[in-house]
């Protein structure tokens, strides 16, 4: 009877398995792909730069050897040749630059129009002047005032307005005139007819001289010499030249 042995069949060694050996097999399988696959041409410039990487590692299961190694000195001596023969650009040193800046006038910009005077505006502007001509020409300037420097003064205010409490070219009141006259002369007299009746020295009506005061009871008035005045009568009335008119006025000198 033959006996049969049965030898015990054993595996061939082999590195142990782990997690981390399957993906860095499976990294391996991707970067020998990406070798043999990847190229970056830059064609704007007409440089093409090769990139292959072959891990030293690389190499398939079955024990095929791994690509050739590329020759990138040769794949860029055609991008070198167009570099070197480009053209240089270079600027001088000191550049100047100029900008053309656009010329700008000032115009004068043209006046307001004058205002539209209605009609009625224009009746009463005539009116006034008409009656302020009318005044003057109706009450001349005596030949007293030449020369005189109060009734100069006076003069210059005939066919003012007669304004109650006036004391001003807007409208004068009596002392408001008399008061305004002297003050031209840088004499201060005082506000009302009543104090400037005891403001100089009371004179005959034959020694009165043309600038003396003409005072009666409310009322006063500047002596224009002979028998008139000149003064701001009443409230409808202009400052004007006239006659006296008080039955027995009281002179007074001022200074």
């Amino acid at each position: 009877m033959s006996e049969s042995i049965n030898r015990a069949r054993h595996r061939a060694a082999r590195r142990p398995s782990t997690p981390l050996t399957e993906f860095a097999n499976a990294a391996s399988e991707q970067m020998g792909t990406v070798g043999r696959r990847t190229a970056v041409v830059a064609a704007s410039s007409g440089l093409m730069v090769s990139m292959i990487a072959v891990p030293s590692h690389a190499a398939d299961r079955d024990g095929a050897p791994a690509l050739a190694a590329v020759d990138t000195a040769a794949l860029t001596a055609s991008a070198r040749a167009v570099l070197n023969t480009s053209p240089v650009v270079a600027s001088p040193a000191e550049a100047v630059f100029t900008v053309d800046a656009p010329v700008i006038t000032a115009e004068k910009p043209a006046p307001p129009p004058e205002p539209v005077r209605t009609r009625a505006a224009s009746r009463t502007a005539e009116r006034a002047s008409t009656t302020a001509s009318t005044q003057v020409a109706s009450n001349p300037v005596p030949q007293s005032v030449a020369g005189n420097a109060v009734l100069e003064i006076a003069a210059r205010y005939v066919g003012v307005p007669y304004v109650s409490g006036g004391s001003t070219p807007d409208g004068f009141d009596c002392s408001g005139f008399t008061s305004y006259v002297y003050a031209q002369l840088g004499i201060s007299l005082p506000r009302t007819s009543s104090a400037q009746r005891n403001a100089g020295t009371v004179v005959s009506r034959a020694d009165a001289q043309p600038g003396d005061l003409v005072w009666s009871p409310g009322h006063i008035g500047i002596y224009a010499g002979g028998n008139q005045m000149i003064d701001s009568p009443r409230p409808g009335k202009t400052v004007q030249f006239r006659s006296i008119w008080q039955s027995s006025p009281t002179f007074i000198r001022i200074g």
